[in-house]
């Protein structure tokens, strides 16, 4: 699926985009769960915005953005967890992380038109870090993703910086590192970008007549341990590739209360 390039360029810059990951197909199912998952949350009253709040943008502004974000889709519908396990996906997690993947989580993000909210730039790391740093996230385009739309942007090479400190630990300070400021990865829908944790990355709102879907999951070396006891959940730990060589370290040790 990649050549040995493509993972140097992943080494050096701390991201890649891979095109055609996912067929028409596929990427149709995946779309008509999406919208299953907004209407069941719906119904059940859990439909809430997950819109950042911040002094990123004009206060007027951000109480109009909107941004319908759920966790562990792959609890909710069988096609993301075909998804996280498919070939081509593995095919590429094996070569980037190593020959022992495992799913950390899953979500999933929609930017509807017009007002689609906006990340601003940060790392994935204060919310789950890891000893090594070789959690990575896999976000799956399932609509065609361009600037007009809210696409992911990304600064090349900013995974070597390490960990840096964020404001309230969701962002970094928009001053030094504002969205305009990193590289857009336009991508067509089947396209999955994959970035690892510390490369800092963000999103500016949807300003189109577009929906920007996508699905986001991360993935890590089952030997790469986390550091502090935070975002944990009942399914991660499912190997996508490989073995988990810590048979006393496989999975959480929850306790039900």
């Amino acid at each position: 699926m990649i050549r040995s390039e493509d993972v140097q360029f992943y080494k050096d810059n701390g991201y890649l985009l891979v095109k055609g990951v996912f067929n028409e197909t596929e990427v149709a199912q995946m779309r008509d769960a999406i919208d299953g998952v907004i209407k069941r949350a719906a119904l059940s009253k859990l439909d809430a915005n997950a819109a950042w709040q911040g002094d990123f943008l004009p206060p007027d502004q951000l109480k109009k953005l909107v941004l319908k974000g759920f966790h562990d889709v792959h609890y909710h519908d069988a096609s993301f967890m075909r998804a996280a396990i498919h070939p081509n996906m593995v095919s590429v997690l094996s070569q980037l992380i190593g020959p022992n993947v495992l799913l950390h989580h899953s979500k999933m993000l929609v930017k509807p038109p017009e007002n689609g909210a906006a990340f601003p730039m940060h790392q994935d790391y204060p919310y789950f870090p890891h000893e090594k740093h070789t959690m990575l996230a896999a976000s799956v385009h399932l609509d065609r993703a361009d600037e007009e739309n809210g696409c992911l942007r990304v600064i090349p090479g900013s995974h070597k910086q390490g960990e840096l400190p964020h404001v309230g630990s969701y962002y970094l300070n928009h001053k030094q590192y504002p969205l305009a400021d990193g590289t857009l990865c336009e991508a067509e829908a089947g396209d999955v970008l994959f970035f690892n944790y510390l490369t800092i990355h963000g999103s500016s709102a949807n300003r189109s007549e577009r929906t920007r879907r996508n699905v986001l999951f991360q993935y890590r070396d089952p030997a790469d341990f986390p550091t502090e006891n935070v975002h944990i959940d009942w399914g991660m730990g499912l190997m996508v590739s490989g073995e988990n060589p810590n048979f006393d370290k496989v999975k959480p040790n929850f306790q039900l209360v």
